[in-house]
């Protein structure tokens, strides 16, 4: 397997992740719900330097700093969302956005699958890094799923027409 195409790939759908992420900000209906958006495209902004970083270390330059530092522990962002209640401010005035919400659950699911798969392809560091990244996609994907699955299931409820 050729890690850098590997890892060139990724880089290629964490860029679409963040744009995605950055572009739908401003058009979620809720104000909290944006801020979870921004948030996530600033985190895929740390995927895209960690990723670049590993490129570097494998075409022999030297590894910055963005690939020493562990990746943030993902469950942090899951709980500071429960402890605010996000998830129930976003029921509250999200409807329109469940398609929105869908979306962002199969972008951060196909790439925990990417991540996972190859992972299972390498050995030694790049597992282990292809472990992390699969790990903090993960979280991302399960915080969506819950949030399009309680948006969702609210809409279900609603009388025809809203």
């Amino acid at each position: 397997m050729d890690l850098a195409k590997v890892y060139e790939y990724a880089l290629q759908r964490e860029y679409e992740g963040y744009a995605f992420f950055n572009s739908n900000a401003d058009r979620m209906g809720n104000r909290t719900a944006a801020g979870i958006f921004r948030k996530l495209a600033a985190e895929e902004e740390k995927h895209i330097s960690y990723i670049k970083a590993i490129l570097v270390k494998l075409r022999g330059g030297q590894p910055s700093s963005d690939l020493e530092e562990p990746l943030p522990d993902q469950s942090l962002f899951g709980a500071r969302a429960q402890s605010e209640q996000i998830e129930q401010t976003i029921i509250e005035s999200m409807i329109p956005d469940v398609t929105i919400l869908r979306m962002a659950y199969l972008i951060e699911r196909d790439f925990a699958e990417f991540y996972t798969l190859a992972a299972t392809k390498t050995e030694g560091e790049a597992q282990q890094a292809l472990q992390k990244l699969a790990q903090w996609e993960g979280s991302h994907e399960k915080l969506f799923k819950d949030l399009h699955d309680k948006v969702f299931e609210e809409y279900m409820q609603m009388p025809w027409g809203g």
